[in-house]
């Protein structure tokens, strides 16, 4: 596969930013606040019929965006006796939480990991609000992208900061070492959640989606950027302005200057999904402490099985791992 955008160090790569849209702070202010009003208590239910016998599952519901239900998976070691450092995963574009079988890294490595149902895109956590304004048909780049405050991403986003206000009030959760991360759109989303949310020990956003959108409209080969040029073509040649606008609200790079955690990213340098360079104006714009992984050969699969150790490599030199039993 060629390169599907400039390799990180080319100097034409290095775009300016995307403008920043006006009230975003109080966008997203009022936004949690209003969503933190309508929350109650997660609800934890052991997974009885599980065939994992080293480590202990539950079947959670927290509060998302208006109050709605969110699922998760809690998995971690087998009668853990304190709390726990916890990986927070955030999931891939279209995937939902899957089989509890599917999330055994980090709890084998002596973590609890809480892995969130991504609204709308998996089966166990429904998308009840209805979609407002003309949209391409596939997908959800476009859901409301005429308006921030009725777009998906702002739903989404939400149920993903209040997975962590979620983990703190759980006792096998160590509220003081939790880290997100994700893959792709879940790489996007932990970095939305490490701008909005305090706290955060760490980010580990790999092959980020949602970061410098314009560019990756205009440069990505393979969707999901691809609906927003699809929209722009069929529907509104028009509109690209209030599109990007809209979508400047759910953008990496603004997160990326709010967040302070140290982070780890991952880019694969010939990724027709999330073009290196839009992973780059998110990583450097990141206010933390920061390291990056680049991948020179890889896709969109980023570094694949390696992924994994450099994230327990990163964690432990982080003192983020958990204490040896």
């Amino acid at each position: 596969m060629p390169y599907a955008d400039l390799p990180l160090d080319h100097p034409a790569a290095r775009d300016e930013p995307p403008v920043e849209p006006d009230g975003f702070d109080v966008f997203w202010s009022e936004t949690l606040r209003t969503a933190r009003e309508a929350g109650r208590a997660p609800e934890l239910r052991p997974v009885r019929d599980s065939p994992l016998t080293t480590l202990d599952t539950y079947d959670v519901r927290f509060s998302g965006w208006g109050g709605h239900p969110v699922a998760a998976w809690l998995v971690l070691p087998s009668q853990a006796e304190e709390p726990l450092p916890t990986v927070i995963t955030y999931l891939g574009y279209s995937g939902g939480r899957g089989l509890v079988t599917d999330h055994l890294l980090y709890a084998s490595a002596g973590y609890a990991q809480l892995v969130v149902d991504s609204r709308g895109q998996g089966h166990d956590t429904p998308d009840p609000h209805p979609d407002t304004g003309p949209h391409w048909v596939h997908g959800y780049m476009t859901r409301g992208i005429e308006d921030p405050h009725a777009h998906y991403y702002r739903r989404l986003v939400t149920d993903c900061v209040l997975a962590v206000d979620a983990a703190r009030s759980i006792p096998h959760v160590d509220p003081h070492r939790i880290v997100v991360q994700g893959a792709s759109q879940g790489g996007g989303l932990a970095l939305a959640v490490a701008g909005l949310s305090s706290g955060i020990a760490g980010a580990l956003p790999d092959v980020p989606f949602m970061c410098h959108i314009r560019r990756g409209a205009e440069t990505a080969t393979e969707g999901p950027y691809t609906e927003i040029v699809d929209y722009l073509r069929r529907h509104a040649p028009h509109a690209a302005e209030r599109a990007f606008t809209t979508l400047a609200h759910f953008d990496g790079v603004h997160f990326a200057r709010r967040a302070t955690a140290p982070a780890l990213f991952s880019a694969g340098l010939m990724d027709p999904i999330c073009p290196p360079s839009t992973v780059l104006a998110a990583y450097r714009n990141y206010a933390g402490e920061k390291e990056m992984k680049e991948w020179p050969f890889a896709d969109h699969a980023g570094g694949r099985g390696a992924t994994a150790v450099e994230h327990l490599r990163w964690l432990r030199l982080r003192g983020l791992a958990p204490t040896e039993r």
